[in-house]
């Protein structure tokens, strides 16, 4: 099998290939190739193609058609902060780029299977004032454009599948710990933050309230579950089937859960290093999650992490 990964060189990105050099194989079947595209990329293995470069460059597009993947990971993205302030370049990067990546993926000989694309889409799509629960059948209304353009990319990938060229698997992600401690244009990063800065005992401005509730999962369960969801039969779920898209299993967690079980396992004082300065922009939108009707992602064998104390420890493997 040839595997190719898009956003490569980034968070999630680079924990998935981790994940597919360990263990050698996707679905029961080896990994005979796989290449990492990113703009940059550090240091990677020989046995690795490198694709470096936009996915719009013609240099790059005719490397990705020529490699002939027979599953995709498609991670690259411009995130929702720095696409908001920038909706041109998030068209020309999450809505043009990935379109053409789709397009580039069908030319293969022979055409038949189709490649496995499991695009990772976001939690984004729903918007805000959501019902409790969240279910399957609840309308998507996008309040940013990294959402919206994101909603509409797993459409069309629904409809690649549909008329065969793809098979398409997207996958709604939730609040993805613990990011690197960098500028990454995410309005959701201060959940990385938080651990980052708990777990070394420092203080920390919090943007939503203790009782600001989100959907949660650590870096290493998101990559299995990307990984899990290349192999899945998503006939399991007819309805989901359908559409071509699940919201991974999350857990939901207040911001006070996270800080006590940081404080525990760290022997710090959560109450006195955090002090919390709510931002009323940013807990309606990443403060207000209510509960998650995620059976049939479940189902499928797709998974969160278990415990808020499991998560942490995933999250934060580097640090314990």
């Amino acid at each position: 099998m040839k595997i190719l990964v898009t956003g490569a060189g980034g968070f999630i990105g680079a924990t998935l290939v981790a994940l597919l050099r360990q263990r050698g194989q996707a679905g029961g079947r080896r990994i005979s190739s796989l290449a990492v595209l990113d703009r940059q990329l550090g240091e990677t293995a020989p046995d690795m193609v490198r694709i470096e470069g936009n996915l719009q460059d013609a240099q790059v597009q005719a490397q990705i058609a020529a490699f002939g993947a027979d599953l995709c990971f498609h991670l690259a993205a411009l995130p929702g902060g720095a696409a908001e302030a920038d909706p041109a370049l998030s068209r020309r990067v999450n809505l043009d780029a990935t379109l053409d990546l789709f397009e580039l993926l069908t030319r293969r000989d022979p055409p038949t299977p189709p490649p496995v694309v499991v695009y990772a889409s976001t939690i984004a799509v729903y918007g805000l004032d959501l019902p409790d629960p969240v279910a399957p059948a609840t309308p998507t209304r996008p309040a940013l454009i990294y959402g919206a353009h994101k909603l509409a990319c797993e459409i069309l990938l629904a409809d690649y599948t549909r008329r065969g060229l793809l098979d398409g698997r997207s996958l709604r992600l939730p609040g993805i710990v613990a990011r690197p401690r960098a500028a990454s244009g995410l309005v959701s990063a201060f959940m990385s933050e938080l651990l980052h800065a708990l777990a070394a005992g420092e203080p920390f401005t919090c943007p939503v309230g203790p009782q600001a509730t989100a959907w949660w999962m650590s870096a290493q369960r998101c990559a299995e579950n990307l990984l899990h969801a290349a192999s899945m039969d998503p006939t399991r779920d007819p309805e989901g089937a359908a559409a071509r898209v699940w919201p991974l299993p999350v857990l939901r967690l207040s911001i006070a859960q996270v800080v006590a079980t940081l404080s525990a396992l760290y022997g710090v004082d959560g109450q006195a290093l955090v002090r919390y300065a709510p931002q009323p922009q940013v807990e309606a939108v990443f403060g207000r999650y209510p509960r998650l009707d995620d059976r049939a992602a479940r189902q499928l064998g797709l998974r969160d992490d278990g415990s808020v104390q499991e998560m942490v420890e995933r999250a934060l493997a580097l640090l314990i």
